[in-house]
């Protein structure tokens, strides 16, 4: 295989939801995975299944009675073994080729698309996810494949260097070695695999701990692959309570690199313990980061309100408000604020609450009960310091499961609580400003910097936002959530993170370092 032989990298395309054939292979995907229910996983170190004494569950959110897997969980010791087995697995894979890599990546792709709706499923029972969120982070997953397939072939071939007479120079990216890559349970399919696929097609190996609450999607990706190739050892599925499993990898002698997506506080925690030497430990440990937001979405008074309003209402209660990248702030300019107040708390009434597969439901369950207690603290807190004009409350009418209302609070101070800590679920503060530059002011007036949307027709604020608006994903006239893979690398400034761009050109380079090799001719 060859950069020639392969077509130009293109974003895998949703199925659509309303389709009734989709439909209905859909409800015979949910029929079939929840006739396997509870599914028993065991760890794979070195490709044996291992159990162990501890085992977890996880739950339909939607559903909490029913009980989606269980799983046995990693300790020191099984940690310990799986480090072990990725090292010795990096021997012999650092020195496949790139091209040989980048091909286990492309058959790792053909196997999901084999497997899309039985996926969809999965991500629907265990994750809350509808049809039309599951479908796009199936994609993404695959896109993930795709481009860093294209992408090893790039790092992997002939690089430019300046040329010297009398001199033959070359320069090789070369893998770290061992790597411990802990994905959130937001995007279980989708940022686990590109993270665990970016890592291991550059020729590291990785110890994979997925999240509890999202196991058996995890497993999905782990066996598909194991089936296109990927050899024992190279990628370890050992799932576990993070302050065990995750601190202890982290700390492990034989990591290289820490690959993690989630809190600021955990994120935060493993950069301390990635830091500290420990005996046997050979080289500087990388920490690659993606720690969330408090993202906004700002509405000049020149903007179109409804477009405005609708992306609003988008970006802050797809998926339940549980991305990085929701809309947790609406800034909105005083002259226009009382109208998009009452638009945007009109569409967020008129969003259907209930189980994520039904095909009218657009908000499902948070993902767990402690999830939901967080959330419902944090509108207490909201209803405190502004207006509740939407929502408020639990969602019981929708069903036992983690069901909270979309919720909008207006009229916040810009340092309320609600206007600067990550709620992690469907609840939006919206905050007045008396002109642009306050409106850019407040946007910048956090910790956080990963996404953000500037709506505006005035096409001089559009520049000047454009320079002054500070995170690493500044969308303008359109939502602030759905990066494409390859279009809108993805990252982030501040305490959101490393500003890694996963799914973008440099992010290869983060689990690669060069070496120059230098030949005097003659």
């Amino acid at each position: 295989m060859a950069a020639a032989n392969l077509i130009p990298f293109a974003n895998e395309a949703p199925l659509n939801g309303a389709d009734p054939d989709v439909r209905r292979r859909f409800a015979e995907a949910l029929s079939r995975a929840e006739a396997r229910f509870p599914e028993a996983l065991p760890l794979v170190v070195a490709g044996e299944r291992v159990t162990t004494a501890h085992s977890g569950r996880s739950l339909n959110p939607c559903a909490p009675e029913q009980v989606v897997a269980t799983f046995a969980q990693a300790g020191e010791a099984e940690v310990q073994r799986a480090l072990a087995a990725a090292d010795a697995a990096f021997a012999a894979w650092r020195w496949v080729s790139w091209k040989e890599r980048a091909a286990v990546l492309l058959r790792a792709a053909e196997i999901l698309r084999r497997r899309r709706l039985e996926i969809d499923a999965l991500l629907c029972l265990e994750a809350g996810k509808t049809f039309a969120e599951a479908e796009a982070e199936f994609a993404e997953a695959v896109d993930f494949c795709e481009f860093y397939a294209r992408e090893a072939l790039r790092w992997g071939g002939p690089q430019p260097l300046t040329p010297l007479r009398g001199e033959y120079n070359e320069l090789h990216y070369l893998p770290l070695g061992p790597g411990v890559v802990i994905p959130p349970w937001n995007f279980p399919l989708a940022i686990l695999g590109g993270m665990t696929v970016a890592a291991v097609v550059c020729g590291n190996s990785v110890v994979l701990k997925p999240s509890s609450d999202t196991v058996r999607i995890g497993w999905a990706f782990f066996e598909a692959l194991e089936e296109a190739g990927v050899p024992p050892g190279v990628v370890n599925f050992v799932p576990g309570p993070g302050a065990v499993a995750g601190e202890a990898a982290a700390r492990h002698a034989a990591t290289r690199f820490v690959s993690f997506t989630g809190s600021k506080a955990v994120g935060l925690r493993l950069v301390e313990v990635a830091a500290q030497t420990v005996p046997g430990q050979r080289a500087i440990k990388r920490v690659v980061a993606e720690m969330g937001g408090k993202d906004f979405i700002v509405v000049d008074d020149s903007a179109d309100l409804e477009a405005a309003s609708a992306a609003i209402v988008a970006s802050a209660f797809g998926y339940q408000g549980q991305k990085c990248s929701a809309c947790s702030r609406a800034i909105v300019h005083a002259r226009v604020y009382d109208e998009v107040v009452e638009r945007v708390a009109a569409g967020a009434r008129a969003l259907k609450v209930g189980p994520a597969r039904d095909s009218d439901t657009a908000v499902a369950a948070v993902i767990n009960e402690g999830a939901m207690r967080s959330i419902l603290g944090y509108v207490e807190v909201g209803r405190g310091e502004g207006r509740v004009v939407a929502g408020g409350k639990r969602a019981a009418g929708a069903g036992p499961g983690y069901f909270v209302e979309p919720t909008v609070v207006a009229d916040l101070a810009p340092r309320a609580r609600l206007a600067c800590e990550e709620v992690f679920g469907p609840v939006l503060a919206m905050l007045k400003a008396d002109s642009f530059e306050r409106a850019v002011e407040l946007a910048n007036d956090t910790e956080y910097g990963l996404t953000g949307s500037f709506f505006a027709r005035d096409r001089a604020h559009i520049a000047r936002a454009k320079r002054l608006l500070h995170c690493g994903n500044l969308y303008v006239n359109r939502k602030c959530t759905g990066a494409l893979v390859g279009v809108h690398p993805f990252g982030g400034f501040d305490m959101s993170g490393t500003d890694s761009k996963a799914g973008g050109r440099d992010y290869l380079g983060l689990f690669t370092q060069a070496k120059l090799v230098s030949e005097k001719l003659g």
